[in-house]
């Protein structure tokens, strides 16, 4: 790796030894790299809560939460994300250990410049890293789309990039308006299927007559209508990508016949007598919990596993509210010069109300939001009232309890910050948690405690 690779790589090192993590950020930032520094375990935690790194380095043996468990930590919410241990020759049996169970590898202490530099050129080539600007813009196409801040977020498309040069079925999960579609297009974009077509279609709105049709297609006189011979979906589709977005509303007859589709790679229109052979990655999506569609006999068991060889969940975006500002402004200038408006941005009553929405609907619903305002605008900075006008058009006033729930936690944590100045101490003692359980909820929702100390001074 070229030291004009390594340029904007960010790599989180984690160590209670100071003097270890200023070596270790002498080395890695003279050979190209942007180095993060965090003093123990629940310390990194908060720093990945507010950016994605390419790469971490540990140490094993720290007081409080050890490499081990951080690893641990990290892997559940970003199993994409590469792990290197740093440990004493005593413990090397224990890093073997975690290298097993996922830690890409270890260095000894006293570490060697070379070795390091090696081995964490290798974890970034295997990781394959997608934070901003950490390669090459054509590296990046794939996913220009998306737009994004969000750790949360940059960690699913970390995942997606593996999942892309595969072959596999992957299923996305997530709530209505999140952009399923815009995350299955980048996958698709960045696998070997990407010069092939992309074709989506909508199983929910389809009716069940026609459906079987549109995906399989149909010869001619196979029913009154049926003109001439009609090339399916997969075919369509032969040699690239075909996502079906709201599988979850497709009919059981149906879903047995994709099952063999997928099962043995042929299909058969409707009327033929013969199978046609396609090569189809398939990509699927829905916002309902298959899980409990499964339970009540409205999905096929053996589909779902078929179709959800690798998974992604894509967070709403009250989840992810360090990306409400950024769409909003990108938004804004998109439809600006899509309506011929000079419009500069938001008045700050404006977006901090925008940042205080609930957004059921999602990045759609910012969208429809943003969309409305600059249509009305008749001034360079977009008002609150506006904001406020269309918020109550859009939403109707009736949220879900579970993002009511959400919105009341996170309203929460922001007083105890406020209240103690950013003090974990102080405010986990108020809400009577303790330190680890209070890190947890604060990463969670993405709140950094030093940023209250600051806006307290």
């Amino acid at each position: 790796m070229s030291p004009a690779e390594q340029t904007g790589y960010k790599i989180l090192a984690v160590d209670d030894d100071a003097d270890i993590l200023k070596l270790l950020g002498m080395r890695l930032e003279a050979a190209g790299y942007q180095v993060m520094s965090a003093k123990n375990g629940e310390d990194a935690l908060t720093q990945l809560a507010m950016y994605r790194p390419a790469l971490v380095i540990s140490d094993l043996r720290m007081p409080g939460m050890d490499g081990l468990a951080l690893f641990d930590a990290v892997h559940q919410t970003d199993p994409a994300l590469p792990f290197i241990l740093l440990t004493a020759h005593g413990s090397i049996p224990d890093a073997v250990d975690a290298t097993q169970r996922g830690v890409f590898g270890f260095l000894t202490k006293p570490f060697d410049s070379k070795s390091l530099l090696q081995l964490v050129a290798s974890a970034l080539r295997m990781g394959a890293s997608t934070q901003p600007g950490d390669s090459t813009g054509d590296d990046q196409d794939w996913r220009e789309a998306i737009v994004t801040r969000s750790p949360q977020m940059e960690n699913l498309l970390g995942q997606a990039k593996l999942m892309a040069a595969s072959d596999a079925s992957v299923f996305i999960q997530g709530e209505s308006g999140t952009g399923k579609e815009l995350l299955a297009r980048a996958i698709h974009r960045a696998s070997p299927r990407h010069a092939k077509p992309f074709i989506a279609i909508n199983c929910g709105a389809i009716p069940e007559a026609l459906l079987e049709s549109e995906l399989f297609g149909h010869s001619k006189g196979a029913f009154t209508g049926a003109v001439r011979d009609h090339k399916g979906l997969f075919q369509s589709a032969d040699g690239g990508t075909l996502f079906l977005d709201e599988i979850g509303d497709m009919p059981l007859p149906l879903q047995v016949k994709l099952l063999r589709a997928l099962q043995e790679r042929v299909i058969r229109p409707v009327g033929a007598s013969t199978n046609i052979a396609v090569d189809v990655r398939i990509i699927s999506a829905t916002h309902r919990n298959l899980a409990e569609e499964m339970k009540a006999g409205r999905f096929r068991e053996d589909l779902y596993y078929r179709i959800n060889v690798v998974g992604l969940k894509i967070p709403p975006l009250a989840e992810r509210p360090e990306d409400i500002s950024l769409l909003a402004n990108n938004f804004l200038q998109t439809l600006s010069k899509k309506y011929d408006k000079q419009l500069n941005g938001f008045a700050p009553d404006a977006m901090e109300l925008l940042l205080s929405a609930p957004w059921p609907g999602n990045v759609r619903q910012l969208l429809n939001i943003i969309e409305q305002t600059v249509v009305l605008s008749t001034t360079p900075l977009v008002p609150m009232s506006l904001i406020q006008k269309a918020l109550q058009d859009n939403i109707g006033g009736i949220v879900s309890f579970e993002t009511a729930r959400k919105n009341f936690e996170r309203d929460y944590l922001i007083k105890l910050l406020k209240a103690t100045n950013g003090s974990v101490t102080q405010a986990s003692r108020l809400a009577q948690r303790n330190r680890t359980e209070f890190y947890k909820l604060l990463n969670r929702h993405q709140l950094t405690p030093a940023l209250f100390k600051a806006n307290a001074t």
